[in-house]
């Protein structure tokens, strides 16, 4: 068997943290297998679609590098990938339901309810007005034009509707607490439910991995499943995802849109290491894994139950975690688009240097400008007040002199030529350790702590480094 799956959000907005982890787990298991990962567009909402969002949702997912098999703008067997576009496949699907006894028109108002049941309060399931009536009768009043719905109907010699959840075990479902469900408005348009197993069904979908806020969708979509004697997807439900203040994500609760982690410089693969984390756990229990680590130890069995909260710290470490992973050239080129280059006009045009100094520093690629003000600080009269204070010392002034004559020797300006000279020109003027290294650190960057030595004198570049030592010793 093939794994098929797929992503079917509503284009109501730009994905956020929440509900792109139901992308990235989807993905993983389908790649873990060799499957088929399909994207869906479910837009039949249309009050609720927000313009340009079909787009963004193709921009975030191509961002973090979830690529799709089927969907929009990738071609296969089963399109039309936009829900919109798949009326007539609902129609015919409607029209086997009745056919086949298992729904009929309904002429109630859509969300009526009888009063049958008496009590206090309004009876949850629809009393079946229209059910009781004859299919000549349905018929008829279908053909004078009365407008309708078409409903499911549950059926009566059924008690219980059972499945087994990948993640929660066995779960089953009385049918008493089931409505009479309405599949089709008066308007034509199909209702989530129906919509989304016609479309599973017609895409073989094997496994449907979505959020645990879904599961109460799931006894519905079983029926309907069985009532087409289709065979029945795998369903995994993943625990709910909170925010720091430990409501739910969404977008009006604080979830960060994925859009905004990439214009901040977020390493995507370190996104998608995050996301697997949020209830998961790899077997020998390591978090910061690549992306084909990922992917070779993705299972449903390493899901667990208990709802999970987003850390914006932990993400920050993973990222840093992923960051240090990097060549330097890879690094650089990903810090690059990030450089305010109008701020530091000092920089040389190939950052690599300045990059590999600061690069234990960095969170996202997005900071680099935070940390190269330490190279190239804005405050150039305290700059030159510090370096002109250390020159007026003996000490640090010996030690200045005898490592400049070292520098000026060098062939190569690279970072572990540049600790040799350091230590041979601390040597020539009986100085290590603080004494060496604290006089060259406040010339070069203003503080006696920082980067190693070598790679601030790369960073900052040959020429802009005699400039700032020979400041001091002027």
């Amino acid at each position: 068997m093939t794994v098929r799956t797929r992503f079917a959000p509503s284009p109501t907005g730009r994905l956020h943290l929440g509900n792109i982890r139901a992308a990235a787990f989807n993905w993983l298991f389908t790649r873990h297998h060799d499957g088929v990962f399909i994207l869906r567009i479910e837009d039949t909402d249309t009050a609720r679609n927000v313009e340009g969002s079909e787009q963004g949702i193709l921009d975030d997912m191509r961002w973090l590098g979830l690529d799709w098999d089927e969907g929009l703008d990738v071609d296969g067997p089963h399109g039309p990938y936009r829900q919109s576009g798949r009326g007539d496949l609902h129609d015919a699907a409607v029209e086997k339901l009745i056919a086949t006894g298992h729904a009929y028109p309904c002429f109630c108002a859509e969300k009526k309810r009888d009063d049958e049941a008496g009590g206090d309060r309004v009876a949850r399931r629809y009393a079946g007005t229209c059910r009781r009536r004859s299919a000549e009768e349905r018929a008829s009043r279908v053909a004078s034009g009365a407008e309708h719905v078409i409903r499911f109907a549950v059926p009566d010699d059924v008690d219980q509707v059972e499945f087994v959840d990948e993640i929660f075990g066995p779960i089953s479902f009385p049918t008493n607490d089931i409505d009479d469900f309405v599949l089709r408005r008066t308007d034509g348009r199909v209702t989530y439910n129906f919509g989304v197993v016609a479309d599973d069904i017609d895409m073989e979908i094997t496994h449907v991995i979505r959020g645990v806020g879904h599961l109460s969708n799931t006894p519905k979509q079983v029926l309907l499943f069985q009532a087409f004697e289709a065979a029945t997807p795998v369903f995994a439900h993943l625990p709910t995802v909170l925010g720091s203040d430990g409501r739910k994500l969404s977008k009006r609760a604080g979830a960060t849109p994925v859009n905004e982690l990439e214009s901040r410089g977020y390493p995507p693969d370190a996104v998608l290491n995050y996301l697997s984390l949020l209830g998961w756990s790899h077997p020998e229990e390591k978090e910061v894994l690549t992306r084909a680590e990922l992917v070779a130890a993705m299972s449903l069995d390493r899901v667990g139950k208990s709802d999970t909260q987003m850390d914006a710290e932990k993400l920050l470490w993973v990222c840093q975690q992923h960051l240090a992973m990097e060549s330097l050239e890879d690094l650089t080129d990903h810090v690059g688009p990030f450089i305010d280059r109008d701020r530091f006009a000092g920089l040389d045009a190939d950052a690599s240097s300045a990059v590999d100094a600061l690069r234990t520093r960095l969170l996202t690629y997005g900071n680099i400008n935070e940390h190269l003000g330490m190279l190239f600080p804005e405050d150039e009269v305290a700059a030159v007040s510090i370096r002109r204070e250390v020159g007026a010392d003996a000490e640090a002034r010996a030690v200045l002199t005898a490592v400049r004559a070292r520098l000026e020797a060098l062939e190569s300006w690279q970072a572990e030529t540049l600790n040799d000279a350091v230590r041979a020109g601390g040597g020539d003027a009986g100085a290590r350790g603080a004494g060496l290294f604290h006089p060259l650190r406040l010339v070069l960057i203003g503080a006696e702590k920082g980067p190693d030595v070598g790679k601030l004198l790369a960073g900052v570049g040959k020429t802009e480094a005699f400039r700032r030592i020979d400041e001091a010793l002027s």
